[in-house]
């Protein structure tokens, strides 16, 4: 049973209580090339309470096995069965509705490029080999040949998918980067045709960790409101929002619905503990409420206890809360 848009408490460690984490990456295990401090000895806790890990991304330009060697080298040890990217989410949708061995132009790399074959497609670069797809995929080194050659077979009628529809991407020490969403831009200005996405946070990608998992009780387990969170909430599984990435409390506490998670922890320990149920906007030590158009915040102990109470009691307004109204009682909680 989910508990969709609304904190929520459990009585066991989230370990025990939902039998496959659908991880996100970035943000989550690893920083770029950084591991997380702490990720991979919560995860490897989390294995040894039985519950089964999957990492799941929306990076189109790395294999499964890349992704697999990558989590190795930050300390947690995976194969390629256990990463689930956009481009398998992708090539699944393409074979449902494509006959075997159909032709597939692939706009991207040698990744998306696998997928589409392991799926029983023929991937083709040429609008001339008539493909009856167009799929994109981020690549780095995408050329505007293969851009212009996908355009094309978009016009003469063929189905347009993008792996993802992220409009950036981490840039490592820099601002961030254009990223698929912002390259398949370019192919649906040229054509008027708009993508279907499978990635984050639509819903093919997460059907696609279902399936490849076996899930009976997922738990998707990520660090952005706009993907992860939301792609829990499409696809009507519950969620772990961690702090190790690009969300802060004050994102979370002024979230619209689609983008609350059922649980909130600072990091990937928060796979190993119990989480406090909040009753009448009391959660540990802590008390809020509505005053007036402030919410107030009493108490002390854990703040993430308090934070969990702020969120749980700013949700119940009829919109998402204004950050006027929670600024102070987070400023209180000094996270």
């Amino acid at each position: 049973m989910t508990t969709m848009g609304s904190m929520h408490g459990s009585d066991r460690p989230l370990s025990e209580t939902y039998d496959v984490a659908l991880l996100d990456l970035d943000g989550v295990v690893y920083v770029g090339h950084r591991p997380v401090p702490g990720a991979a000895d919560a995860l490897a806790k989390a294995r040894a309470a039985g519950q089964r890990l999957a990492f799941v991304t929306n990076n189109a330009s790395r294999t499964p096995g890349a992704v697999a060697a990558l989590l190795g080298e930050v300390g947690v040890p995976a194969t390629a069965a256990d990463v689930v990217t956009s481009s398998q989410a992708a090539a699944r949708l393409l074979a449902e509705r494509l006959p075997a061995g159909s032709p597939v132009l692939v706009v991207g790399g040698t990744a998306l490029r696998q997928a589409v074959r392991a799926a029983g497609l023929r991937p083709v670069s040429t609008r001339a080999e008539r493909p009856l797809a167009v799929v994109q995929g981020f690549d780095p080194n995408l050329s505007y040949g293969l851009i212009a050659e996908g355009s094309q077979a978009v016009l003469d009628g063929a189905l347009f998918v993008a792996s993802n529809g992220d409009l950036t991407i981490p840039g490592g020490s820099g601002p961030p980067r254009p990223g698929n969403g912002a390259l398949s831009q370019v192919i649906r200005a040229a054509t008027g045709v708009a993508p279907i996405v499978t990635g984050k946070p639509e819903r093919p990608l997460h059907q696609e960790s279902i399936l490849r998992t076996g899930a009976e009780r997922p738990l998707v387990v990520g660090d952005r409101l706009d993907t992860d969170i939301e792609g829990a909430f499409k696809g009507g599984a519950d969620s772990l929002l961690v702090f190790t990435g690009v969300t802060d409390p004050l994102a979370a506490v002024t979230a619209p619905l689609r983008h609350r998670p059922t649980y909130l922890a600072p990091d990937l320990s928060g796979l190993l503990h119990p989480h406090p149920a909040v009753r009448h906007g009391t959660c540990g030590g802590w008390t809020a409420r509505w005053a007036g158009e402030q919410v107030e915040l009493t108490g002390g102990g854990d703040p993430y206890d308090g934070l969990r109470a702020l969120c749980a009691v700013a949700w119940r307004s009829e919109g998402p809360a204004v950050p006027e109204a929670v600024g102070a009682a987070l400023a209180g909680l000094g996270l």
